[in-house]
């Protein structure tokens, strides 16, 4: 099994994680700071059985890209999340620091079940 991640604009590719997420992870024993950002590539939607969107607006974007011959599929990653099906992970980056907690949250919830549905 391979995970990665990916952005659908390249307004961020070759950063690291904004300094906040680094703030967070570390807080949860994750050091992310040599992560570097990348953009969502076509070889992408070959290489992964599923692609999950953090929002409804990058969701659209993914489809919009996909290549005809794209064997992904596409979901919001909230809709691993029993009752959370159809909604967005929070978007942090306007606000401040704890917003970031509430995106870790989010996302640590789906990966949680991401983790029960493969084993």
């Amino acid at each position: 099994m391979s995970v990665d991640s990916a952005g659908t604009g390249d307004w961020h590719v070759g950063d690291h994680p904004d300094r906040r997420a680094q703030a967070i992870a570390k807080r949860h024993g994750a050091d992310v700071s040599t992560l570097r950002a990348r953009q969502v590539e076509e070889e992408d939607f070959r290489r992964f059985d599923r692609i999950f969107a953090l929002d409804h607006s990058n969701l659209a974007a993914l489809q919009a890209i996909a290549p005809a011959d794209g064997t992904a599929e596409l979901f919001l990653l909230m809709d691993v999340v029993p009752g959370r099906e159809g909604d967005d992970v929070h978007d942090p980056y306007y606000g401040n620091e704890s917003g970031f907690e509430v995106t870790w949250e989010d996302v640590s919830a789906a990966a949680a079940e991401l983790i029960k549905a493969y084993r």
